[in-house]
């Protein structure tokens, strides 16, 4: 048995309306999300959705806002990020979605790659918000530091090593 989703909000796609759907999530849902995502923290998080059904497919559009901090990829100092994202989601019935074969290519066309597969009338707009933070955290920021930190372990830039580094040091007369 799975757990539920730390930030779940589920609507009913037979009670949509023009009315965006504005998702915020508590305290506890953001630091549930943090040790999810193996950041240091979830600060704020919060979506506007405009949702259009279209038939049994309902289409969810509008901005995801989020503050989070996380560890520098090269000093593990605290970084502040924010992100701003425009989502545009495609909740699809589970029963339109074709299940290929173990030994069938997969190619999917761009329209298909944000569909979201559901089952009943139930989508949860909350996890597909928290999967969209997921997808929008860079797991290679750097800080203002990471430099500093790079020269104090004796850490070099990509390609400032090796034979090829070597020569080219010695043909310019470093």
């Amino acid at each position: 048995m799975s757990l539920p989703p730390e930030f779940s909000r589920v609507v009913d796609r037979r009670s949509i309306t023009a009315q965006p759907v504005v998702l915020e999530a508590d305290a506890a849902e953001r630091a549930a999300l943090a040790q999810r995502f193996g950041i240091v923290a979830v600060e704020r998080l919060e979506a506007t959705l405009s949702l259009e059904a279209q038939g049994e497919t309902v289409r969810a559009t509008g901005p995801l806002s989020a503050a989070i901090v996380q560890s520098c990829a090269v000093s593990g100092e605290d970084l502040p990020v924010t992100i701003n994202e425009q989502l545009a989601l495609v909740f699809v019935p589970e029963s339109q979605l074709a299940e290929p074969s173990p030994d069938e290519e997969v190619e999917l066309a761009e329209d298909e790659l944000d569909e979201i597969p559901y089952s009943g009338s139930q989508l949860d707009l909350g996890e597909a918000v928290a999967q969209s933070l997921a997808l929008a955290i860079d797991p290679y920021a750097v800080g203002p530091n990471a430099d500093k930190a790079r020269k104090e372990h004796g850490l070099l830039e990509e390609g400032a090593a090796g034979p090829l580094a070597d020569m080219l040091r010695a043909l310019k007369g470093d």
